[in-house]
């Protein structure tokens, strides 16, 4: 029996919309969904001293590690110098952006940053996400899988086991894809007291598919298979047009009811992650009358080298005000 090519196309597509249509009904339960995040358990594990480095100008330096999902994290921990207070330092969560895993290392990168808010007398835990550095596990990126989140969330439980830090007082700092993390984390863990993030990619899915463009310079963003897994995404569910439900079900901007104050920084001329993520994000917290604040910088790169000194004079006091007061 022939079947007619137009018959077969029929089936086809009610096998594709059966598919659509049950994915529909599943957005919940969809491992990237905020919901899914939010019903999930993130113990963390007692953090280990794994080496001793050379201290800062007012705090000591340790490679360390925690758990998460089993795998071992590594990250670098500061920790200031001096009596430790009663209740403990106030501690930073700090989440590095897309560097290709092959080429990332501990000790380099955001040097100065941790530097500035270790000597502001932060503990800071800059942890390297799973398949970075020694990190054990596979590096799957952020964007179409929870596992990244999960590191930041198993880091801000481990965080707040440390002696060292005060766990009422921990907060989060990410620069562009750290910044998603940030974003994420803190709409699924209310206890987290404050984020900063500069020139996050804190667009919702529909920015991110429809309104960043891929220039060269943003497929630095991107790791390797990034594109590929949007493209299968797409194919499944569809495009948020014709399934708002499930990219609203993993768009961060939709749960922003209960989550800590946020500052924001972002550069006017970054080639890599655009503007107006920040400013939607803006409007989003504006919209969900929760407390933020919104900083643009004319002439900006995507590091926002040419106003380093200002945002990071902005971001620690933000934080003091936040976490030390």
């Amino acid at each position: 029996m022939r079947v007619r090519p137009y018959f077969l196309g029929t089936i086809l597509w009610a096998v594709l919309g059966l598919a659509l249509a049950l994915a529909q009904t599943d957005d919940q339960a969809h491992p990237l969904s905020i919901e899914a995040l939010r019903q999930g358990r993130y113990p963390g594990s007692a953090l280990t001293i794994e080496q001793t480095l050379a201290p800062g100008a007012n705090y000591r330096r340790y490679l360390a590690s925690y758990r998460s999902e089993g795998l071992k994290i590594y990250g670098l921990l500061t920790i200031p110098s001096g009596t430790r207070p009663r209740a403990g330092w106030p501690a930073l969560v700090f989440i590095h952006g897309y560097i290709p895993p092959a080429q990332y290392h501990t000790l380099e990168r955001y040097v100065a940053y941790v530097d500035g808010f270790a000597r502001a007398g932060y503990i800071v835990f800059k942890i390297d996400l799973r398949g970075h550095g020694n990190s054990e596990g596979t590096p799957g990126g952020a964007y179409w899988s929870p596992d990244y989140t999960i590191d930041t969330l198993n880091a801000f439980a481990s965080l707040r086991q440390f002696p060292q830090a005060n766990p009422e007082r921990i907060g989060m700092w990410g620069h562009s894809m750290g910044g998603y993390l940030t974003l994420r984390a803190m709409v699924v863990e209310p206890r987290i007291r404050a984020g900063v993030i500069w020139a996050g990619v804190v667009g919702t899915y529909d920015d991110m598919l429809n309104r960043w463009r891929r220039r060269p310079a943003s497929q630095a963003q991107i790791p390797p298979g990034g594109l590929r897994r949007r493209e299968l995404f797409l194919a499944r569910f569809g495009s948020p047009q014709s399934n708002p439900g499930f990219w609203n079900a993993i768009t961060a901007h939709n749960y922003l009811e209960q989550v800590s104050p946020i500052q924001i920084h972002h550069g006017i001329a970054d080639a890599v992650v655009p503007v107006s993520f920040s400013q939607r994000l803006a409007q989003s917290l504006r919209e969900a009358r929760r407390p933020h604040e919104l900083y643009t910088y004319p002439g900006n790169d995507h590091n926002l080298s040419q106003s380093f000194s200002l945002a990071m004079q902005r971001s620690i006091a933000y934080l003091d005000r936040h976490l030390k007061r």
